[in-house]
C-alpha cells in the first residue's frame, strides 16, 4: 500500500494523499469542521456489508490512522425507509452478522442501531456528534444521499462517500448518458485497466483498534433471534423472508462459487431463458455489498464470461451512473424527453386497470405476468429479461403512466431483494423508455416506446418449466388457521401469497367473524363492526386496494356523538365498510388459491400424530370428523377460546390467551318500514343520556350505507356498552330484544325523534367482543411447537388491528419457521464464530 504523509493541513488535502484506488472513490459530500477532541472516525455502512474490498471501510482505517483516532463501524435498520419489511430486515439482519463476524476477526469496533421505532437517524445522529468525521458509501439512489447530507448539516461533520459498488469510479465518469453504447464507449480505457486488476490488500495492523463508547446496545450476534427480532419491529410483516436467499456474505458467495463452476460458461447462451437456471441471482447480494463486485468482475474476466462483464460492468454501472446525477430517478420526469412526449400523447389511451391488490399478487389473469409476479413475491427476484416484459405489461393496467410508474416502483422496492437498487431503477424505467429509442409503429398506450408484449414472450418461453422454478416450494407446509374473521383471513391470505397450502376452520355458517353480516327477515344487518378506519399505512395501502376492486367504500354519512345536552356532528378519521356487507371483506382475502375453507368446522382437540398436529372436531350438524393433519396450527379465534384449544397442547400458549379478558357486546338488529328521523346516520352514546342509563354504546344506520338495499326499509344496528352487557349476560336474546328496542326508542325521546315500533327486532349476543386492554405483541408463534395464535385482542380492538394481528402472525410463521430451512440451517452455520 502506498505510505501517506501523517496529518495534512485539511480534510480535502488529506483525501488527495490516500493510496489512488481509495481517493478515486471518495467525494467529500461536507467539508464540516474537525471538532476538538474527536473520539473516532465512523463508518457508517448500509450498502457495504463486507470487509473484503470495501473501499469505505479501507478509507475510514486510513483516515483514523492518520488522525490518531479510532475507528467505529456503524449500521441500521433504516426504519424510514418506506419499503422496510420482514423480508428486508432479515435479510440485512443476516448480512450484519457477517459483517460482525468479518469485523470482529479484525478487531474493529461495531454500534448496531436495530431501533426502528425511534427516529430512523437518530442512532447516526449520537454517533456522528462525537466522530472527526463520517466515511459512508456512495450509493446514489434515494434516500441514501439526501440522509448523509442532512446528516452532516445537523452535527456539522465532514461527510465523506465512497464508490464501493462500480469497477469503473463514478468519479471517473463524466456526465450522465441516455444510451448503453455511449456509456459502454466512454468507459472502455477505465474498464480495461481495472476489470482484471487484483484488489490492493489493504496495511495489516499489529493491534486490534481500540474499543469505543458509542452508547448503543451491544448486539450479541451468536445469540441473536433474528426471527424474534424482526417480529417485534414495526414493519410490514406480510412481505416475509425469502428461504433460499439468506443474507450475508457467506451465502452470497456460496452462491457465486457455484454459479462460477455450472453456469457462467454458458451465461451468454442461457440468461435470457427463464426456464432454466442460468443466471447468477446475484442482485441482492450486489444491492447490499455483502459481495464485493471487483472479485466477481476479476473471476468472470478470467473465465472470459463477456456477456456477463456486460451486464455488470456497462449496464449496472450505467444505472448507478444514471441515478448518480437525476435525483428524482423514481418518478416519471426521470424519461427521456421523446419517452415523456409519446406517454402523455397516449394517457387518454383506452386502458384495463387493476388494483394494486391483483397486481401484487399475481391475479391478472395473464399466465407469464402472473408467474413473474409469483416470483417476486415468493422469491424476491424477477428473471432480468421476464423483468422486461413484466414491466411493459403495467402500463396497459394503470391509469396513468405516471401511474404505471408509481406501481413499477411499489412492486419492485416492496418485493425485490435488490428494490431501490440503481439497477433495479435503471431496469423498470427501461421498460418505458429509458436507455433506449423510439420505435414504430406508433402504438396505443405505448406510443413510440418498444412494444415487447406478454404473449409474444409466451410462445418463447416454455411456460411449464417456467412456472416449475417459480412454483417450487420453499416452505411445503400444511397450516391449520382456526377462524376466519379478519384477523384469521388476513394470516390466511398472507401465507398462500407465500406459496403456503392453508385450511381455514370456521364454526359458523361463513366468514367474518364480527365483520359478519346477518341475514333474517328483516333483511341483512352488520351486526358486529359498523365500520372500520385505516390510520397504519400497512392497513391503508389495503383498504385503498379494496376501494378500487369495489369491494370497501368509504361510508359518507352523518357522524354524531350523543351527550346530555343533545347531539354534535364529529369529525373523524375517514370511515369505511365493505360492499355490499361486512362480511365480503373476509371471503375476498380468503377467495385465493392455496386457501380452503370449512365453514361448520368447531376445532374440539389439536393432538399429535408424529411429527404433524392432528386437529378434530365437529361438523354442523354435531358429526365428529378430523380435519387433517398440519405442520402448523394458528389460533385466530377470541382470547378464551384460543386459551381452550391450546390447554393440552400448548400450555405456555394457553395461559398467554387466557390472561386476555375479552367483554361481551349484545347487539340488537332493528328495522322499520317507517323512517327514524334521527339527526345522524351513526352516533356514539356518551354517559349521562336521561332515559339511556348505561345500556347503549352505539347506533348505526345500515341501510345508509354504500351497497346496502334501498328498499324503504330503515334499519338500524344497536350496540350496547360491554359493562351493561357483562350484567345482562345470560338473559335470552328475546327479552334483550325488547329491553334495547326501549332503550333505543328513549334515546329517539331524548332527541325529540318517535322511534316507531319494529317491524323486526333481534338480539345477538357476542361473547367475546372487544378486548379489555390495548396494546403488547401482534402475534405469538412457538416456533419449536408450530403453533401461534393473534387476534385484535392482542393489539387493541379495531378491524385494523385485527388485520395487522393477522398478518404479524403470518409473518412470525414465515420468518421464524424459515429456520427449519435446510439452506438457512447451513448457512446460518457456518456464520459468526
Amino acid at each position: 500500500m502506498d505510505s501517506v504523509p501523517s496529518r495534512p493541513a485539511s480534510l480535502g488535502a488529506l483525501l488527495a494523499t490516500l493510496p489512488r484506488h481509495l481517493a478515486e472513490r471518495a467525494s467529500l459530500v461536507a467539508a464540516g469542521e474537525p471538532p476538538e477532541g474527536a473520539a473516532y472516525v465512523v463508518y457508517w455502512a448500509h450498502h457495504a456489508l463486507r470487509t473484503d474490498e470495501n473501499p469505505a471501510l479501507e478509507l475510514a482505517c486510513a483516515l483514523a490512522d492518520l488522525r490518531g483516532l479510532p475507528l467505529l463501524v456503524y449500521s441500521g435498520l433504516a426504519g424510514a425507509h418506506p419499503y422496510l419489511s420482514d423480508r428486508h430486515a432479515t435479510f440485512v439482519l443476516e448480512g450484519l452478522r457477517d459483517f460482525a463476524g468479518q469485523l470482529a476477526a479484525r478487531g474493529i469496533p461495531f454500534a448496531v442501531n436495530l431501533d426502528v421505532a425511534s427516529r430512523p437517524d437518530a442512532g447516526i445522529d449520537r454517533i456522528a456528534s462525537r466522530a472527526y468525521a463520517i466515511v459512508t458509501e456512495d450509493f446514489p439512489a434515494a434516500p441514501y444521499a439526501d440522509w448523509t447530507a442532512s446528516i452532516a448539516r445537523r452535527t456539522k461533520r465532514a461527510a465523506i462517500a465512497v464508490d464501493t459498488a462500480c469497477i469503473v469510479p463514478m468519479n471517473k465518469v463524466d456526465g450522465v448518458f441516455d444510451r448503453a453504447y455511449a456509456f459502454r464507449e466512454a468507459t472502455e480505457r477505465e474498464r480495461a485497466v481495472r476489470v482484471a486488476a487484483p484488489w490492493p490488500a489493504p496495511r495489516p495492523r499489529s493491534e486490534p483498534w481500540p474499543h469505543v463508547e458509542h452508547g448503543l446496545p451491544e448486539v450479541d450476534w451468536r445469540t441473536l433471534d433474528i426471527a424474534r427480532t424482526v417480529a417485534l419491529l414495526e414493519i410490514d410483516h406480510s412481505v416475509a423472508p425469502v428461504v433460499d436467499t439468506p443474507g450475508g456474505s457467506t451465502a452470497g458467495l456460496a452462491r457465486w462459487n457455484a454459479f462460477r463452476a455450472a453456469r457462467l460458461a454458458d451465461y451468454a447462451r442461457d440468461r435470457n431463458d427463464a426456464a432454466i437456471p442460468g443466471v447468477s441471482r446475484m442482485s441482492a447480494y450486489l444491492h447490499y455489498g455483502m459481495v464485493s463486485p471487483m472479485r466477481l468482475a476479476r473471476e468472470a474476466h478470467a473465465a472470459g464470461a463477456d456477456k456477463y462483464l456486460e451486464e455488470l460492468l456497462v449496464w449496472r454501472e450505467l444505472a448507478y451512473q444514471w441515478c448518480r446525477h437525476v435525483p428524482d430517478h423514481s418518478s416519471f420526469d426521470a424519461l427521456p424527453s421523446w419517452a415523456r412526449r409519446t406517454l402523455r400523447a397516449h394517457a387518454a389511451d383506452e386502458r384495463a386497470p387493476l388494483s394494486w391488490e391483483r397486481l401484487a399478487s399475481g391475479r391478472t389473469g395473464d399466465r407469464l405476468w402472473d408467474l413473474a409476479q409469483r416470483s417476486l413475491v415468493m422469491h424476491g427476484e424477477l428473471h432480468n429479461n421476464v423483468r422486461m416484459t413484466w414491466g411493459k405489461a403495467v402500463i396497459g393496467w394503470t391509469q396513468s403512466p405516471e401511474a404505471a410508474i408509481a406501481m413499477l416502483v411499489d412492486l419492485n422496492n416492496r418485493f425485490a431483494l435488490d428494490g431501490a437498487d440503481p439497477a433495479s431503477y435503471g431496469g423498470i424505467l427501461w421498460c418505458l423508455g429509458l436507455f433506449d429509442r423510439p420505435f414504430t409503429p406508433e402504438l396505443p398506450v405505448l406510443g413510440t416506446v418498444r412494444p415487447r408484449t406478454t404473449e409474444g414472450h409466451a410462445e418463447r418461453l416454455d411456460l411449464d418449466a417456467y412456472e416449475r422454478i417459480v412454483s417450487r416450494r420453499a416452505r411445503p407446509w400444511r397450516v391449520a388457521v382456526i377462524g376466519a374473521g379478519i384477523a384469521g383471513a388476513a394470516c390466511a391470505r398472507a401465507l398462500a401469497e407465500h406459496g403456503v397450502e392453508v385450511a381455514v376452520l370456521e364454526k359458523s355458517r361463513g366468514p367474518g367473524g364480527r365483520m359478519s353480516t346477518r341475514r333474517g327477515e328483516g333483511g341483512e344487518f352488520d351486526h358486529g363492526a359498523q365500520y372500520f378506519t385505516a390510520r397504519d399505512p400497512r392497513f391503508a395501502q389495503r383498504v385503498a386496494s379494496w376501494c378500487s376492486d369495489g369491494v370497501v367504500a368509504e361510508w359518507r354519512a352523518r357522524f354524531a356523538a350523543v351527550g346530555p345536552f343533545g347531539a354534535s356532528p364529529v369529525e373523524a378519521p375517514s370511515r369505511f365498510v365493505a360492499v355490499p356487507k361486512m362480511s365480503v371483506l373476509c371471503d375476498w382475502l380468503l377467495g385465493f388459491e392455496r386457501i380452503k375453507l370449512s365453514t361448520g368446522a368447531s376445532v374440539r382437540t389439536i393432538e399429535r400424530a408424529g411429527a404433524r398436529w392432528r386437529v378434530s372436531g365437529t361438523e354442523s350438524d354435531g358429526t365428529t370428523r378430523e380435519f387433517g393433519d398440519f405442520d402448523l396450527v394458528l389460533s385466530t379465534a377470541p382470547a378464551q377460546q384460543t386459551a381452550g384449544l391450546f390447554a393440552a397442547c400448548a400450555p405456555a400458549l394457553s395461559l398467554a390467551a387466557s390472561r386476555v379478558a375479552m367483554r361481551p357486546t349484545w347487539a340488537l338488529m332493528w328495522a322499520s318500514l317507517a323512517r327514524v328521523d334521527l339527526p345522524f346516520d351513526h352516533a356514539e352514546i356518551r354517559e349521562g343520556v336521561q332515559g339511556v342509563g348505561d345500556a347503549l354504546a352505539w347506533v348505526s344506520r345500515v341501510s345508509s350505507k354504500p351497497g346496502r338495499a334501498r328498499d324503504g326499509v330503515d334499519r338500524w344496528t344497536v350496540l350496547a356498552r360491554p359493562e351493561w352487557s357483562v350484567d345482562h349476560l345470560e338473559r335470552s336474546p328475546e327479552e334483550m330484544a325488547r329491553i334495547m328496542q326501549d332503550a333505543f326508542a328513549a334515546l329517539g325521546a331524548v332527541l325529540g325523534v318517535f322511534v316507531p315500533p319494529p317491524a323486526h327486532a333481534v338480539a345477538h349476543r357476542w361473547r367475546y367482543a372487544l378486548a379489555a386492554g390495548e396494546g403488547g405483541e401482534d402475534a405469538i408463534f412457538d416456533r419449536e411447537l408450530g403453533l401461534g395464535c393473534a387476534g385484535d385482542w392482542l393489539r387493541g380492538t379495531r378491524v385494523e388491528d385485527a388485520y395487522l394481528a393477522g398478518v404479524a402472525l403470518a409473518g412470525r410463521v414465515l420468518c421464524e419457521a424459515r429456520q427449519r430451512s435446510p439452506a438457512a440451517v447451513d448457512v446460518a452455520a457456518s456464520r459468526v464464530g
